[in-house]
């Protein structure tokens, strides 16, 4: 395969599609990312990191049985904690 068929346009909006030939070989799949680095000498190195959508899909619910996970947490002391912004919260036993 020539080089020029796995060239790519970057569209306005940057995005860019990836080649067929490309897709089948690291078998790309919709729900996977791809992790951008650029190399010291310049070059753009995309490494697939799986997210496949449905992947824990066909595993079997376990009974734990009966938790006091409530009553536990409720003797946490929560707090914002600016490490985790995404969720807002982190806890400390008292």
């Amino acid at each position: 395969m020539a080089a020029e068929d796995n060239e790519t346009t970057v569209e306005e909006g940057y995005s860019v599609t990836v080649p067929a030939d490309v897709r089948e070989r690291v078998d790309l799949e919709p729900g996977d990312r791809l992790r951008w680095e650029v190399t010291e000498d310049g070059r753009l190195v995309a490494e697939v990191v799986r997210e496949r959508y449905g992947a824990a899909g066909d595993l079997e619910p376990i009974d734990v049985g009966e938790t006091d996970a409530v009553e536990v947490t409720d003797g946490y002391e929560w707090f914002w904690c600016p490490r985790r912004s995404s969720t807002r919260t982190c806890c400390s036993r008292p």
